[in-house]
């Protein structure tokens, strides 16, 4: 037993100095957002927020969805709405607005609006630009469409804001319309199948303050292939068409 124990004793000195193994090297990166929130001149509670009687009546509507016992689940709607009165940003004070009026604790609304990046924490321009480069856009030029986006705007860098305030400019993730990449999102609509030139007379028309025509800019109708029709090119058969006469 001692001999054991005495060939153990180099074998345990031997583990203690193998070099520790890391699962991962990566160096850890900092959030390009804030979470905690910092009280600004422009972003504190003391700034007074409430609906517009037009918007107090649609939110009071959205609540009558839901039980009164569930009447937090309209959380997303009113804050949605509260951003949209709010020129297109959630700030404490909605957030405290919407809390107070579906009876729920702050702290709860709080995780709504950190959590789903549809809500805006700071201040955007007039025209708040989406510009999409998952993998489907990315295979399909997103990456000249956002450089177009960002130098055709005077320079800016993607989080950034005109000087002008008509335009902010953000890089997203996938928006939905993969089959009509690559594609970007100016406020609530959908402009597709862009290239350079098509990008830069949509930005122009926004700063002349028009509202150029959405969807797909190359020509085709919603998501139709491009390339024409490859299937349904003949009539297509009736109902029971194929059964034996009895059936028929």
């Amino acid at each position: 037993m001692l001999a054991a124990a005495k060939l153990a004793r180099p074998l345990s000195a031997a583990r203690l100095a193998a070099p520790a193994r890391y699962l991962s090297t990566s160096s850890p990166r900092r959030s390009d957002a804030l979470f905690v929130h910092r009280d600004k001149p422009y972003n504190n509670p003391g700034i007074p927020f409430e609906f517009t009687p037009e918007n107090l009546k649609h939110a009071n509507e959205v609540i009558s969805h839901y039980p009164p016992q569930y009447k937090k689940a309209a959380v997303i709607p009113l804050l949605d709405l509260g951003q949209r009165q709010n020129k297109g940003w959630t700030s404490i004070s909605v957030m405290n607005y919407v809390a107070k009026l579906l009876e729920m604790q702050p702290m709860r609304v709080y995780e709504v609006a950190t959590f789903y990046t549809m809500f805006n924490r700071e201040p955007i321009g007039e025209n708040f630009v989406q510009v999409c480069t998952t993998t489907p856009c990315m295979l399909r030029g997103s990456t000249e469409i956002l450089d177009t986006v960002c130098s055709h705007l005077g320079g800016l860098k993607p989080g950034e804001t005109t000087k002008d305030g008509k335009f902010t400019v953000i890089e997203v993730e996938c928006q939905g319309a993969c089959s009509n990449a690559p594609m970007m999102v100016i406020n609530d609509d959908f402009y597709e199948d862009l290239t350079a030139t098509t990008t830069k007379a949509i930005l122009d028309a926004f700063s002349k303050g028009t509202k150029p025509k959405t969807g797909p800019q190359s020509g085709r109708h919603t998501s139709e292939n491009s390339a024409g029709l490859t299937a349904l090119t003949s009539k297509p058969y009736g109902p029971g068409e194929h059964c034996v006469p009895d059936f028929q």
